[in-house]
């Protein structure tokens, strides 16, 4: 459904993308993760038709997106990191709008708006301003105006940053609703469990590269190791760490948000015990110790150095 192809994008010195290839199948979610400035919006709005970029070529449902941007653009619906709905209107004038600029007619943008609008639960809530909304249904809305068109294909850019844990569940049920259906999504998130929980296919990228692909078991399955979790005091995070050194078969990662330590181990029993031991001998209790598997956070900070997080203003 998707075929990018060798594109890249340059702004002045900054190499937004390059030379990247991403094949999406119909009826899928394809996450798109990286740390900020990796290139995920520019690809998104080279999708969307509204960059061009300089180099490789795009396809959507067969078409040509550089050829033909007109065709492509009533293929795609586009939901992108903010709500961009009318306050002064209300939900269902928003709706009839979009209807009408997908050169819908009255009748038909009223009712792809009417149905919309029942499938998002938005029905009793239509003919309030939108400006009455909470964060929340103005998400859901938003969501509603790139779905009117009936889109092949759906390009989600941080489609649940800000809601609340109730809201985006809501979301992730309807966005596997919309799968199960056969649309087509590509999905950037900041949140690791979302793309571990909606993606069939992962691709992370990094300065503006591709640099790993695949489901996201067989990326956790790349690490090839269980990890040592050790949370602590933000006053002993360093002494920690270098107490730690040495211990487990690859270098630790850090979060200071969360002041823990993560470190990939191959005998999980043995380094557990000998990390316990020495923190001990150290005088130096930490709030946490265990071993787990490793989850997409680990994924994604092996393979990048950073922590997940907001997306890039590229």
């Amino acid at each position: 459904m998707i075929e990018v192809a060798g594109v890249s994008k340059s702004f002045g010195s900054t190499h937004a993308l390059v030379d990247v290839d991403l094949t999406v199948a119909v009826g899928t979610v394809q996450g798109l993760l990286g740390p900020n400035g990796a290139g995920k919006s520019t690809l998104v709005r080279i999708l969307a038709t509204l960059l061009r970029p300089d180099s490789g070529s795009v396809r959507i449902a067969g078409v040509d997106v550089l050829a033909d941007p007109n065709t492509a653009r009533t293929l795609i619906g586009l939901a992108g990191q903010f709500a961009a709905v009318d306050e002064n209107l209300t939900g269902r004038e928003n709706l009839v709008m979009v209807g009408k600029l997908y050169r819908l007619g009255t009748r038909l943008a009223r009712q792809r708006a009417d149905e919309t609008l029942n499938m998002l639960g938005l029905d009793n809530e239509a003919d309030r301003q939108v400006q009455t909304y909470s964060g929340g249904m103005r998400r859901k809305l938003d969501l509603g105006a790139s779905l009117v068109g009936e889109p092949q294909v759906l390009l989600l850019d941080e489609p649940t940053t800000g809601l609340d844990p109730g809201t985006r569940l809501d979301l992730w049920r309807f966005i596997r609703e919309l799968v199960d259906q056969g649309t087509t999504v590509l999905l950037t998130t900041q949140y690791l469990e979302e793309a571990d929980q909606l993606a069939d296919h992962i691709v992370v990228i990094d300065h503006g590269r591709s640099i790993a692909s695949g489901s996201s078991a067989e990326l956790k399955a790349n690490l090839a190791s269980d990890v040592l979790s050790v949370e602590t005091t933000a006053q002993q995070l360093e002494r920690t760490l270098a107490l730690l050194q040495g211990i487990g078969s690859g270098k630790p990662s850090l979060d200071r948000e969360t002041n823990r330590i993560s470190i990939p181990v191959r005998n999980a029993v043995a380094d557990l015990m000998s990390a316990a031991v020495i923190l001990s001998n150290a005088n130096t209790v930490p709030l946490d110790i265990g071993v787990r598997r490793p989850s997409l956070d680990d994924v994604f900070l092996a393979l990048t150095g950073h922590p997940g997080s907001s997306e890039e203003a590229v």
